[in-house]
């Protein structure tokens, strides 16, 4: 990770005063010491491409002194990110090849995303949009928003749309609530899902005309934190999850796999334990997508099902995640977890592992007389 101011005397958090406006420029980071001089003309390279931003919030929760600091090392940018290996993608997950129309993705046929906005309270440094993403990008005119929703109206097919983006919880509340309106009105379109980093990343904006927005009749909405890290989950991150619970709007929540930041079952089954006790159910852990410039977030499939089968031995049931792997080119999400079952035997039976690695036979053999 970057290179961090010398250790502050032990009475003083931070080495600089919180920022009281989101961070964008490198020389910034730099005075709130988050990286070091050195770094900066590197690092401006970075940002050249990459949009930067981490807001307030976050500042508050990096510790400067720790090299691996798990907030740091998702929203820091590093020069790393100028490495980019031939396999990785500017579209990733092949989001292009299924844009019938400007801010609709439709893969699936059931459901499809509509993505009113490209800009992020900040900016996460695996994103798998990074290269749309940013201050400047696109964001949906009246006129477009108009032509995307003509099109969920006109495919009476879609029972659910995600709003995704961007973050959608960016918007004006006034600006989400006639959006989340007209979803309403449209009689198929049944579940609305959220997709936000909002109540980590900007947790204040999680009040009572944000959740107002959110809600409307014949549609049950529900909202999906994106959050890597028991870290992020600070007590006005909390607070901001309550908020939306409390007003009978149920969460999941989704986790990327990153290497440094969350790579092994300790760590994961900490988080995914404070979500459960939060009322937010662990929905995915994503395997890393082939963003550019990503390569050193990005474990193997083999570490992750390591993790998976570690986890499956520690933790309850409903803080289990399903590992996923979205398949490069537009194929779809599918499940990557460990097997424990294998191939059947010529009487059928099969071995089974448990989830502490002992092998079974199922059905188990009839004892001789």
């Amino acid at each position: 990770m970057n290179t961090r101011r010398a250790n502050p005397p032990s009475n003083e958090p931070h080495p600089a005063a919180l920022p009281t406006k989101t961070v964008r420029r490198i020389s910034d980071l730099m005075n709130h010491g988050l990286v070091g001089p050195s770094e900066v003309d590197g690092l401006e390279r970075v940002a050249e491409r990459f949009s930067v931003a981490i807001t307030p919030d976050l500042v508050e929760l990096i510790d400067p002194r720790d090299p691996a600091d798990p907030i740091a090392k998702q929203f820091v940018p590093s020069k790393r990110e100028l490495r980019i290996l031939p396999e990785e993608r500017v579209d990733p997950i092949g989001d292009d090849p299924f844009t019938p129309v400007k801010g609709i993705t439709h893969r699936y046929p059931d459901r499809l995303l509509l993505k009113p906005v490209h800009v992020c309270p900040s900016y996460c440094r695996f994103c798998f949009r990074r290269e749309k993403v940013g201050p400047g990008s696109e964001v949906l005119s009246r006129e477009e928003l108009q032509t995307a929703l003509a099109y969920v109206k006109a495919h009476g097919e879609v029972w659910e749309v995600i709003l995704s983006g961007g973050d959608p919880l960016i918007l004006p509340p006034q600006k989400l609530a006639e959006i989340v309106q007209a979803l309403a009105a449209i009689e198929h379109v049944r579940v609305l899902r959220v997709h936000t980093r909002v109540p980590v990343m900007d947790p204040s904006r999680i009040d009572a005309e944000m959740i107002s927005a959110l809600r409307a009749e014949n549609v049950t909405t529900y909202v999906v934190l994106h959050t890597n890290h028991g870290k992020e989950l600070s007590p006005k991150a909390r607070q901001a999850c309550a908020r939306i619970v409390d007003a009978g709007i149920p969460m999941l929540a989704q986790t990327v796999l990153l290497k440094d930041v969350n790579d092994n079952a300790e760590t994961l089954a900490q988080l995914f334990r404070e979500l459960v006790v939060l009322r937010v159910k662990p929905y995915y852990l994503h395997h890393g997508d082939l963003a550019v410039g990503t390569a050193h977030f990005r474990t193997s499939i083999a570490e992750g099902q390591a993790i998976m089968r570690e986890l499956r031995g520690r933790l309850s049931g409903i803080a289990q995640p399903t590992y996923v792997l979205d398949i490069p080119g537009g194929f779809g999400k599918v499940p990557i977890g460990p097997t424990y079952l294998g191939e059947p035997e010529e009487d059928g039976a099969r071995k089974v592992l448990d989830p502490w690695g002992d092998e079974h036979v199922y059905p188990p053999k009839r004892s001789e007389r």
